[in-house]
């Protein structure tokens, strides 16, 4: 998005230029295996430009729980959003969004985008390309008896973040945070894309959901703007945090 830098007239005389609308707040839903963090360099852009932005906490715990907690949040906000999702988090933001009036756009950043009744599981498996399973290390079974999954370690980078920087990769490897197993199992009951307008950007290059099935969901969903990124891993916010920043500017701005 281009930034115009209007000089006001020099004198005592000169009335104060007219403030323009306030630009909608960015929320941004971090996937399965990840956090917060992989949006920073995302952030800083955004700012810079104008956009106040927020990382929500996602739980990972299941779709309907976490989208009411990112739900939660948005409607706290005054003014519109544009409320952003990554992997996982597509289905989040799909389910939040239904139930945030002051969501204006859907951003899907090498995310899920599911119909109602389809599982992130589902969709993972509807086109061959994805090697996440053999990359999935035991699950941890908690108190409760459910599970929990994280990626292994030593295949975290390859699999997760082939074009990150080797030593980032595997800091966000021993960070990682766990989905529940349940959690890509689980049945969607609302799909906001169907009734808001939405944007999609994904890499070539992704392990985890593959990027056949990225295009058929962004196709089903009319995205507005489908971006692909030659090369880009399953992080593409990590990787190349201009492209998403300006793909989300662009869903601010409704074009």
């Amino acid at each position: 998005m281009t930034s115009i830098l209007l000089a006001g007239a020099v004198g005592a005389a000169a009335a104060p230029a007219a403030a323009g609308p306030a630009k909608p707040t960015i929320v941004l839903v971090h996937g399965a295996f990840a956090q917060s963090a992989i949006w920073d360099g995302v952030i800083a852009d955004l700012e810079k430009d104008g956009y106040p932005a927020v990382a929500a906490p996602n739980n990972l715990r299941g779709v309907a729980s976490d989208a009411a907690a990112v739900s939660a949040l948005v409607k706290s906000i005054h003014g519109p959003v544009v409320l952003v999702g990554h992997s996982y988090g597509g289905s989040v933001i799909s389910a939040a969004a239904g139930d945030a009036p002051n969501v204006k756009a859907l951003v899907f950043v090498a995310a899920f985008a599911p119909e109602i009744g389809e599982t992130s599981g589902g969709l993972n498996a509807k086109f061959p390309g994805s090697t996440l399973g053999p990359a999935l290390a035991p699950p941890v079974v908690l108190p409760d008896g459910t599970q929990d999954l994280y990626v292994r370690r030593e295949r975290f980078p390859a699999q997760f973040a082939a074009d990150v920087p080797l030593a980032k990769a595997r800091l966000m490897a021993a960070e990682q945070r766990p989905v529940a197993a349940a959690a890509f199992d689980e049945k969607i009951r609302v799909a906001a894309w169907k009734t808001l307008p939405s944007w999609s950007i994904y890499g070539t290059k992704d392990l985890d959901i593959p990027p056949a099935t990225m295009k058929f969901m962004a196709l089903r969903a009319h995205s507005r703007k489908t971006v692909v990124i030659p090369g880009a891993s399953h992080l593409p916010m990590v990787s190349h945090p201009r492209e998403v920043a300006a793909l989300i500017e662009a869903a601010a701005a409704g074009s």
